[in-house]
């Protein structure tokens, strides 16, 4: 073989070696399945979303918004989110954080129907509004559930919990301009979605689908960005008790999972009505897991 021949296998060996290394350090990780192990559980004051920054974390109520620090103690509280708006709204989903800005999905619900949604930006230490994207009434959105913030696209994605043929899609907004820039069909659709988060390339729902009547568990499901294709990701049989699941949150830093889920209360058309034996009180727990790639 001649020097030459030899030159031109080494530097395609040296690109081949080059490829899979890329494809292991980053594409690789998008598609792997994670092993959640559950590390610590701790109890909140809202019932709907959480979110992660820095040292710093944010959970929703459906009327409050609070921030805590990172052993979970209260730094502030706003108990009036909704001042500021031009229309009648009652309602925060899950919730998601970018450059200390929280996104919330709000509107009015109420016994499972929703209207008056919105894309509202908060400011992450005063937790008072800054600023709504215009919604697009076109979209055939009939609620929001939750909201997440994709960096790396600079899209932003609301979700939906009414279970009809509204939630087969995740709605997509700008980041920068809150323009509306379509849909992105989920198939097969998870049914009763209760929140939304992106990590590491792809998307991440949570699903009200297992009946705490009959001590089944809910579940997450992760969504292919560039496919819409759905798998799921894991169930939730070793939270305290069934009951109602709602958003979801990855910190980066730690390398850790986050849920909110609730128990005790009973509910009827996303609404609680009642307590299960042995409850006077809802209770609204963050489930913390450590992750690892299998």
């Amino acid at each position: 073989m001649t020097d030459s021949g030899k030159s031109n296998r080494a530097v395609t060996a040296i690109i081949t070696i080059s490829l899979m290394a890329a494809c292991f350090s980053g594409c690789g990780t998008k598609n792997t399945k994670r092993e959640y192990t559950l590390s610590a559980v701790h109890q909140v004051n809202g019932r709907q979303g959480v979110c992660v920054e820095g040292e710093y974390y944010w959970v929703s109520g459906s009327t409050t918004l609070t921030k805590y620090d990172k052993d979970w103690n209260v730094l502030a509280q706003n108990d009036d989110p909704f001042a500021g708006y031009d229309i009648e709204v009652n309602h925060i989903g899950d919730i998601d954080v970018y450059n200390n800005e929280l996104y919330l999905g709000v509107e009015y619900f109420m016994d499972g129907v929703g209207r008056n949604i919105q894309v509202a930006v908060y400011d992450g230490d005063t937790l008072e509004l800054k600023r709504v994207f215009p919604f697009n009434d076109s979209t055939g959105q009939l609620e929001c559930s939750g909201i997440a913030v994709d960096p790396d696209s600079r899209t932003v994605y609301m979700c939906s919990w009414i279970d009809d043929k509204s939630s087969n899609y995740l709605y997509m907004y700008d980041l920068d301009s809150g323009a509306y820039k379509g849909t992105l069909t989920m198939d097969p659709s998870p049914k009763w979605i209760q929140g939304v988060a992106y990590y590491d390339g792809s998307l991440y729902v949570t699903a009200d689908d297992g009946d705490a009547d009959k001590d089944e568990p809910d579940n997450m499901y992760r969504v292919d960005v560039a496919k819409g294709t759905v798998t799921k990701d894991k169930v939730f049989d070793d939270v305290t008790r069934q009951g109602e699941i709602e958003g979801l949150t990855f910190d980066k830093n730690k390398g850790q999972f986050i849920l909110l889920y609730n128990r005790g209360a009973r509910i009827v058309l996303g609404m609680p009505k009642g307590f299960y034996d042995g409850y006077t009180e809802e209770i609204h727990e963050v489930f913390v897991y450590d992750m690892k790639v299998q």
